[in-house]
């Protein structure tokens, strides 16, 4: 081989790549949303609360592929936004690594609001209020009481929802595909590998793979006792 690695390791490494690139994003772009909406569903009391909640933890229930249909119709080029993105700004979600971000952010999206949401009840708000007491504006309590009260919860569930995105595959299926070296994440590689024949493949990939799981559940499990993810 040119680069130097036999099988199956050469067969392993842009899938590998490409799904910590996708998991990577997906985790940061939940960072933004989980943090926003646990902290909103946390403090406020508005008509409708219990059913947004729902809303927001139904990909934790429902069947990826059923979400992945959703995003197909929702990002597709004849749907709402692929539809809109492609005809003004020419750009084409389905069947891109982009699409493979989007189905791994959606489909572990619960993972961090519910830890952040959870995290964010433990705060004591008399704690804020001290902060508010002192001057303090809405944005520095935040930064500088509640979210460092709360981060290891947060850390917590965005370990969670990182090895989430790691094996996310039938959503990610539906709207990216399986496109070597573009869109085929190790789940969808190993699928390709048992199907192909290729044992010493898959067996890597299934490796590697629960090795990293293994790894971010024990560090997920040090930052956050059982009890902080299981409330909320």
């Amino acid at each position: 081989m040119s680069d130097g690695l036999g099988p199956p390791f050469s067969g392993a490494l842009v899938p590998l790549l490409l799904t910590l690139k996708v998991a990577g994003w997906a985790t940061a772009i939940n960072l933004v949303l989980g943090i926003g909406c646990g902290l909103l569903l946390a403090r406020a009391r508005f008509p409708g609360r219990d059913l947004l909640d729902a809303a927001l933890t139904l990909p934790m229930v429902m069947p990826p592929t059923v979400l992945g249909y959703y995003l197909l119709v929702l990002i597709g080029t004849q749907g709402p936004l692929g539809g809109w993105l492609l005809q003004h700004f020419g750009i084409r979600l389905i069947f891109s690594w982009q699409a493979a971000v989007i189905a791994a952010a959606v489909v572990s999206f619960p993972l961090v609001f519910k830890a952040a949401r959870a995290a964010f009840e433990t705060v004591d708000p008399q704690l804020e209020d001290a902060a508010r007491s002192l001057g303090l504006r809405e944005a520095a309590v935040f930064f500088r009481v509640t979210l460092p009260l709360a981060w290891r919860g947060i850390l917590a569930g965005l370990l969670l929802a990182f090895a989430r995105a790691l094996g996310e595959f039938g959503a990610t299926l539906m709207v990216a595909g399986s496109i070597p070296g573009k869109t085929q994440t190790l789940s969808i590689a190993v699928y390709e590998a048992v199907q192909a024949g290729q044992d010493d493949v898959a067996n890597f990939l299934v490796g590697v793979t629960s090795l990293t799981c293994i790894a971010v559940l024990l560090a997920a499990g040090r930052l956050a006792p059982g009890r902080v993810l299981a409330r909320g």
